[in-house]
């Protein structure tokens, strides 16, 4: 993926790091079309960054999305780059019958609503020079989290979506997969706060560095150090460990 110049469409840029890395690729020179619900948030995203433009967007909408996308496009013809980053996170009790409504919104958000917006824009894309797909998945997608497992499951789906995709538009759309490790974002309340959490900025600037070389090239994954762990937890044989140190933080309720 070059590392400007390019028209990039990114999903859910009204906060955490969507905005970091709206932020980012503005500044490193590219035009950035960020969607999102709210328009004051997204505003707030764009503030001082002229070539940042904003659409209100519902990604989970599907009677929607296609006609809306569209408009987009038609706006902006120029698009080589779909970052599909909008999420939404609902921890979960499976223990005891619930109220699956969250768990839903969370397929549609996380794994459908990807796939659909892939989709709706792969014939153009594929026509694109220097055209690239950057999803965002999650370490909990290669060792689960046990407080939310609809949400972890999704991101494990993406990852399995991702990898794919990336053999057969080889040559046409670069595939790229970023797995963020927990952030300090609100995804969760009070985790912006959490020194357990990975600095938001610094998880931006590391993927930067990680994502854009100067020959323009990118690696089909791209893992901060924070990460590693539960991405090569299979591989390095402590997945049940992992797991079980996941478990202990999981409410009994």
């Amino acid at each position: 993926m070059k590392a400007s110049g390019n028209t990039i469409l990114l999903t859910g840029g009204s906060s955490g790091i969507g905005r970091a890395l709206a932020q980012r690729w503005h500044d490193a020179g590219n035009s950035v079309i960020i969607t999102g619900r709210r328009r004051d948030m997204l505003a707030e995203t764009a503030k001082g960054r002229p070539g940042i433009k904003i659409c209100e967007l519902d990604v989970a909408d599907a009677a929607t999305l296609d006609a809306r996308l569209g408009e987009i496009l038609a706006s902006n013809p120029a698009i080589n780059v779909l970052v599909n980053n909008a999420g939404v996170y609902s921890a979960e009790n499976p223990r005891r019958r619930r109220d699956l409504k969250p768990a839903e919104q969370m397929v549609e958000t996380n794994l459908l609503a990807p796939i659909r917006i892939t989709n709706a824009l792969i014939d153009h894309l594929s026509a694109q020079a220097n055209a690239a797909i950057v999803n965002v998945s999650s370490g909990i997608g290669f060792v689960p989290y046990p407080a939310a497992p609809t949400y972890s499951a999704t991101k494990a789906a993406l990852h399995s979506y991702t990898a794919a995709l990336r053999p057969l538009l080889k040559g046409k759309v670069e595939v790229i997969e970023i797995i963020p490790p927990q952030v300090q974002t609100e995804l969760t309340p009070g985790q912006s706060q959490d020194p357990n959490s990975m600095p938001l900025y610094d998880f931006a600037d590391e993927v930067m560095t990680l994502l854009h070389h100067e020959d323009d090239s990118s690696p089909a994954e791209i893992c901060v150090e924070r990460v590693r762990q539960f991405r090569d937890a299979e591989r390095a044989g402590r997945f049940d460990e992992i797991l079980d140190m996941m478990a202990r933080y999981t409410p009994d309720h």
